[in-house]
């Protein structure tokens, strides 16, 4: 994957989300009767700028693209002409500044449930939570989980996919919390599995929590064949393509696809010789898999997915389709969830029950904008979607200079009648841009460790 590829996922990601973030606070303002000035994606010197509407708004795109502002007429930045004094923010009604200010976050929000309703109705395929054999001394392993068996429901909830699976696992981890799967094996025969999450460390939350107990998708033994080569990855820089059978990995002989995955696993950032077989030639191909992050290791990636028979596909993937009014029940459900999650991760941050190195900064963030990208337009969106929520949470904080900030000093007007002082507003702005600073200086020091130490 090229830094070029990921700086570009990235940049669009950063505008999208802005764009939304803005766009809520601007139309708002607008159907409130507010005069917007200016509407900026970025901040510091404009790159372009355009006056449009009856306004003259200008809409500017400025050379440091990490946020954006709507900048509205307002007395206590500078005069304002008094034919125009009913249109300042300043002058508007408590509940008026409320909806304008939170309409940002509610736009991050409402992105998130459209794109996660449209993927619902378009369709999306999905691993089934069909499960592998769990390592020896394991959560799984003691609950007698076994290979083969599908989840059918989670505390009495049906399921039907991998991440329904996970994202239950992952939310009763969290709180400490017991977790009944209730499972059918190849024979028609159900059984209940226990997994007991009272004695789990806190901070294992951040890492894999289905691999840490030993919940493993069930992966049929197939063929060293490759069904997909993902483009701008380690492979198809290499010459690979699809339809090629690799046979040995630095003169090491490989049977199965989980053989050749380990091999690729061990061998990151480290230059590899492929023989494939293709068309009935014989080639030899040099690799070089990427270095990825997982668990607090270092392992190889090359972008191949392998050819899955027919009969396997049946069994360990689902295309998961819903109605117009049932895909936008499961957006806003899903969209709550992954909401108070985020809370609850906070506040155990906040507690130190789970570890600040959770925290992640835009390094990370391009990251991963990379690698959904590069797996195609659904992972992409998904992710927007799960950043954008992580942005309306973030400025819900009631921190200064955030929306919630904005929103706090609001709730105290609305206690004693009158706006804050300016000597407290002016003191709570202060100490809030200390403490973004902190996170912000958390954040990228995270990054710089996942970075170079893995």
């Amino acid at each position: 994957m090229s830094f070029l590829h990921t700086l570009v996922a990235f940049i669009i990601a950063l505008g999208v989300l802005i764009v939304v973030h803005e766009y809520g606070h601007y139309l708002v303002a607008r159907l409130c009767g507010v005069k917007v000035l200016r509407f900026s994606v970025g901040f510091g010197r404009p790159l372009a700028t355009w006056r449009l509407g009856r306004d003259r708004t200008e809409w500017v795109v400025a050379a440091i693209p990490f946020g954006g502002y709507v900048k509205m007429l307002d007395e206590r930045e500078a005069p304002v002409p008094p034919a125009e004094a009913s249109r300042a923010f300043n002058r508007q009604s408590l509940w008026r500044r409320v909806l304008i200010v939170a309409a940002g976050p509610a736009f991050n929000f409402a992105f998130a449930v459209v794109v996660y309703a449209g993927l619902y109705v378009t369709g999306l395929p999905e691993a089934r939570p069909v499960l592998g054999t769990p390592p020896a001394a394991t959560l799984a392993a003691a609950a007698g989980v076994r290979d083969g068996e599908l989840v059918r429901a989670v505390d009495g909830e049906p399921i039907a996919t991998w991440q329904e699976l996970r994202w239950r696992v992952l939310q009763a981890a969290l709180q400490s919390e017991r977790v009944v799967l209730e499972v059918i094996d190849e024979r028609e025969r159900i059984a209940w599995r226990t997994l007991d999450f009272a004695g789990f460390p806190a901070d294992e939350v951040e890492s894999d929590v289905l691999e840490r107990v030993g919940l493993r998708l069930y992966r049929p033994v197939l063929e060293p064949l490759l069904g997909q080569v993902v483009a701008g990855s380690a492979a198809e820089s290499a010459g690979l393509r699809k339809g090629d059978r690799v046979t040995h990995i630095d003169d090491r002989a490989v049977d199965t696809w989980e053989a050749l995955v380990r091999e690729v696993r061990a061998r990151p950032g480290t230059p590899a010789r492929l023989r494939v077989d293709r068309d009935g030639q014989r080639y030899e191909l040099q690799v070089t898999p990427e270095s990825v992050a997982a668990n607090g290791a270092r392992i190889g990636r090359i972008g191949a997915a392998p050819a899955i028979p027919q009969q396997h596909a049946e069994r360990i993937f689902v295309e998961v389709r819903y109605g117009p009014v049932e895909s936008l029940r499961r957006a806003v459900s899903r969209t709550w969830d992954i909401s108070v999650f985020s809370l609850r991760m906070l506040g155990k941050m906040v507690l130190g029950q789970v570890s600040w190195k959770n925290l992640s900064g835009p390094v990370t963030i391009a990251d991963f904008a990379g690698q959904s990208a590069q797996l195609g337009w659904i992972p992409y969106l998904t992710f927007l979607a799960l950043i954008s929520i992580s942005l309306g949470v973030l400025n819900l904080l009631p921190i200064p200079p955030l929306d919630g900030g904005h929103l706090m000093f609001y709730g105290v007007e609305a206690l004693k009648g009158s706006p804050a002082s300016e000597r407290i507003v002016e003191f709570g702005h202060r100490v809030g841009i200390a403490l973004l600073l902190m996170l912000m200086a958390f954040a990228f020091y995270n990054d710089l460790t996942r970075l170079f130490a893995g």
